[in-house]
């Protein structure tokens, strides 16, 4: 079964918007959020055109923008937001809509595009960056054998609740059900 990089994601935030996807299929209601989302990365999008690379580090290099990617071998596919090519390495970007720290979710979903370049580019992937657009801040994240063994193991517990059917617990945090697509139908559920 072939997943989406962004189920990784969504899983380590709350498993149950996987569920909803895959198992119980129910209309999703797009969010503000979302929307708002959408239209803010095409805005970074054109203002990475004109800048540096100094903010990642590098003195040089490509960038390419919403690149389609897939890994037969992990069943997983996505598309990235940014990534760069250079003589030191290829290093992904994805751009993230939020005023805190990234969370783990957007960490293994970085770390899951970074394993996907790997297998598209034959080379590894050791660095990668979370782009922060609200304060236009950068993290880097060091993409270590640990994490792309944790993108596995989360492979492979989606797929094991996707094919027994079963039903995740809520979040520990009921706060990220605020803004949730799938709100009404949780609710119902529980």
């Amino acid at each position: 079964m072939m997943l989406k990089v962004s189920d990784v994601k969504q899983f380590l935030y709350c498993p149950r918007v996987v569920y909803f996807t895959y198992v119980m299929p129910v209309p999703r209601k797009v969010t503000r959020k979302m929307e708002y989302g959408k239209e803010e990365h095409l805005d970074i999008e054109r203002l990475e055109r004109r800048r540096k690379l100094r903010s990642y580090d590098l003195s040089g290099g490509e960038r390419r923008y919403r690149t389609k990617l897939r890994s037969e071998r992990l069943g997983v596919e996505g598309v990235l937001d940014m990534h760069i090519v250079c003589n030191s390495g290829c290093f992904p970007v994805e751009f993230k809509n939020t005023s805190r720290r990234p969370g783990l979710h957007h960490k293994y979903q970085l770390v899951s595009y970074a394993m996907l370049l790997e297998d598209q580019y034959g080379k590894p992937v050791r660095q990668g960056y979370l782009y922060l657009t609200p304060g236009k801040r950068i993290y880097g994240v060091e993409i270590t054998p640990n994490a792309r063994t944790f993108v596995r193991r989360t492979l492979d517990k989606i797929r094991m609740m996707i094919a027994r059917e079963s039903f995740p617990p809520a979040p520990r945090r009921p706060a990220r059900c605020f803004e949730c697509e799938y709100r009404n139908y949780c609710a119902d559920v529980v």
